[in-house]
């Protein structure tokens, strides 16, 4: 069994510990295989907790007690050794949704007692045969908006129940060829140099020109919740590329914590990955004239040589905080 295996079977025990639990055990649960002192990193209102019992307090038992019969219906995974990590730590990457009955109030968001689809991006970093970091991102955008407490403004793109990938082939339990995954992992990087190269021209390329190089032109970009989704790369451009591109300014790149391929599928996280001032009225706010962090997660669908599919998450609640609004509180107060 080789090592990205192993990790596999890891998490996939771990998710198999999960679906048996309850508010009572779930911290026990967690501790089958996350190690004593492992850090998980989660959307705001959680951020960053230490150990199972820690974890379970913060996330797990408060979604047991709101969430009733929840199913993890997953549309993608992988494994890889972390390119940034020299030592080449090996990770394991899974998305897609918990299905659930929405019965009780959770962070504030009243319940509707009907099916919710809350998207999630999950990576975790194995040693040993144990989870010994984690970084799990829940689009409680996406939960509010689906239970008709959506708090901002409309999106310029698509709000939707996102699917998986369009070639139903995301379930990478075997391990796959290196050569294709490095080839994935190549284009990705490709399409973090393009602003750039594309800069670098005399004249710079268009944006229709710099996508072009890395992206098929029926590109699908599954945004998170409060942008949206989108198709093409005109639409892309018009639905989110514009709007971030000029009503964000002074973007500082932090780096990611992991990047990582296998086969045809890619990703990584960071913590955060940007830094930026809010100079715009971006996702339909006025400019705040804060610096702001976003923790995003991107995972990417390689078809042939260019990139097909992205799934992107963004903390978009802690974004929001850091500029003087906290959707939480609000929700709470109409609640109440």
């Amino acid at each position: 069994m080789t090592d990205l295996h192993r990790a596999k079977a890891c998490v996939q025990a771990h998710h198999a510990a999960l679906a048996r639990a309850d508010t009572g055990n779930v911290g026990a649960a967690l501790a089958e295989h996350l190690s004593t002192d492992a850090t998980w990193r989660g959307m705001h209102p959680f951020h960053v907790q230490t150990g199972p019992a820690a974890i379970a307090e913060a996330f797990w038992a408060p979604l047991l007690q709101a969430m009733s019969r929840i199913q993890r219906r997953q549309d993608i995974f992988f494994a890889g050794q972390n390119h940034l990590d020299e030592g080449g730590a090996t990770w394991v990457a899974s998305m897609g949704h918990l299905m659930a009955l929405f019965d009780a109030p959770f962070l504030g968001i009243q319940p509707t007692r009907k099916i919710v689809m809350i998207r999630y991006a999950e990576f975790s970093r194995v040693e040993n045969d144990r989870i010994v970091e984690q970084a799990l991102f829940v689009d409680l955008l996406h939960l509010m908006a689906q239970a008709g407490q959506y708090p901002l403004p409309d999106m310029t793109a698509a709000q939707l129940v996102q699917p998986g990938p369009a070639t139903h082939d995301g379930l990478l339990f075997e391990d796959q060829d290196p050569a294709e995954g490095q080839k994935t992992l190549d284009r990705i990087h490709a399409m973090m140099h393009a602003i750039d190269q594309a800069n670098a021209g005399a004249p710079p390329l268009t944006p229709q020109q710099e996508l072009a190089r890395d992206w098929n032109d029926d590109m699908i970009w599954w945004g998170p919740t409060g942008i949206g989704a989108t198709y093409t790369i005109d639409r892309y451009i018009e639905q989110h590329q514009r709007p971030f591109r000029t009503q964000l300014g002074a973007r500082i790149f932090n780096g990611h914590i992991c990047r990582m391929a296998e086969g045809r599928y890619g990703g990584f996280f960071g913590w955060p990955n940007l830094t930026m001032d809010c100079t715009g009225p971006f996702l339909g706010l006025p400019p705040s004239g804060r610096k702001a962090d976003m923790r995003v997660v991107d995972i990417y669908r390689r078809d042939g040589d260019k990139l097909a599919e992205n799934w992107v998450f963004i903390d978009i609640l802690h974004f929001l905080n850091m500029q003087g609004l906290d959707v939480l509180a609000q929700l709470g107060t109409r609640a109440r």
